[in-house]
């Protein structure tokens, strides 16, 4: 039983890895492990065991709104909080937001399609949303040169917060420019507070 135990503690480590910031429920993880709630909430302490008792250990498990999920520990804020202020990280450019709505609303689209509607050159904003695995290529267009055609990514969806493309907020049909910029401008603007969340 002692070395169902420990299988099952290692397996229990994988899926509260592959579930990331979602968790997973008790009910959850007794149904994937096929066994009863009592022996998975004895996996469940397990697992807390072990990372509780080894103070080397970077993650920890905690149970938030009802679900067990791994975490980072405390003690190591500082260096997590460099990494995510790292040049690396940092936040999307009113170029590269431009380009990102566009995409998300336009799908699938080509750069010279975006660069219309930007009425600017936008590789190097594509360049970036590329690196940051939020677009990626979905297809060529037909016809001459057969040009790439750009989509989001479920990075994208997940970046963002939303379950599908669906959730998007609307575009206003038939409104004064002067009302579309300042529409674009709270659009982006929000796009920024998540990127900086």
């Amino acid at each position: 039983m002692l070395v169902d135990i420990i299988n099952w503690t290692s397996i229990l480590e994988s899926l509260l890895f592959a579930a990331g910031d979602e968790g997973l429920s008790l009910k959850q993880i007794a149904e994937v492990l096929e066994v009863d709630e009592l022996l998975a909430n004895e996996i469940i302490e397990n697992l807390k065991q072990e990372y509780e008792s080894n103070e080397n250990r970077g993650i920890m498990m905690v149970q938030l709104a009802g679900t067990f999920q791994l975490a980072t520990k405390k003690d190591n804020a500082d260096y997590l909080k460099k990494l995510v202020d790292s040049p690396h990280t940092s936040t999307l450019s009113q170029a590269a937001l431009e380009t990102l709505a566009i995409i998300a609303y336009k799908q699938p689209i080509t750069r010279a399609e975006i660069e219309e509607i930007r009425g600017v050159k936008t590789e190097r904003p594509l360049n970036t949303l590329m690196a940051k695995a939020l677009i990626k290529e979905v297809g060529r267009a037909e016809g001459t040169g057969r040009a790439i055609l750009y989509g989001t990514t479920k990075e994208f969806l997940d970046y963002f917060g939303l379950k599908n493309l669906n959730e998007l907020p609307p575009l206003p049909e038939k409104v004064e420019d002067e009302f579309v910029q300042e529409e674009a401008d709270l659009f982006f603007e929000k796009f920024q507070e998540t990127l900086n969340s």
